[in-house]
């Protein structure tokens, strides 16, 4: 196993602390004696997590160590991590009462990874090559799901997260539709 790869454990093995952490937060919220050492420990895991992203990507490209099991393992950790963030912060207040992601959100983000899933199940059922080409609405997908996770986190405002996720819902519904179109012309034999 290549040291990129192991960076890219080291993040799967995070979320968990991540989440731990977050609940607890949320739970001392809810009883009104916010613990805000928990706050700042679960924020910190995140981030920690977040930055081995590319972290390992740069080892592996840097000391030539690319290899399948990381190409395979690489987005598994990163949808870990993105997901459990916003399913957790659409379960527990941390703040005021409402300072959370809203469901609506969790259920779009959770929604397009299910149908991307499903999509590249149906390629290979299909004995499809699947070599699905990162979009644009993707990388910004991913970018405002991160800002809106931050936004919740950090309370640096009290400006509703439900904007920050308005904007992040609406490239997640984007980029949604943007890789249904790759795999459907994938699924047809055309270029992508």
């Amino acid at each position: 196993m290549t040291f990129a790869s192991k960076i890219t454990i080291a993040r799967i093995c995070l979320v968990p602390v991540y989440a731990v952490l977050a609940f607890c937060y949320g739970y001392t919220v809810k009883i009104t004696h916010p613990d805000e050492r928990l706050r700042w420990w679960a924020l910190g895991i995140f981030v920690l997590a977040a930055s081995t992203d590319g972290i390992d990507g740069w080892v592996a490209r840097r000391y030539n160590q690319c290899s399948k099991f990381g190409a395979y393992i690489d987005p598994i950790a990163d949808k870990a991590l993105l997901l459990t963030g916003v399913i957790t912060l659409s379960l527990v207040d941390w703040g005021t009462p409402g300072w959370r992601l809203p469901l609506w959100f969790a259920v779009v983000v959770v929604l397009r990874d299910c149908i991307i899933l499903g999509g590249i199940k149906i390629l290979y059922v299909n004995h499809r090559e699947v070599n699905i080409v990162p979009h644009w609405t993707g990388k910004i997908c991913t970018i405002t799901q991160m800002f809106s996770i931050g936004w919740v986190m950090l309370r640096l405002t009290d400006i509703s997260p439900n904007y920050p996720c308005a904007v992040a819902g609406f490239f997640t519904a984007w980029s949604g539709i943007a890789y249904i179109r790759q795999g459907q012309k994938i699924l047809h034999g055309q270029a992508v």
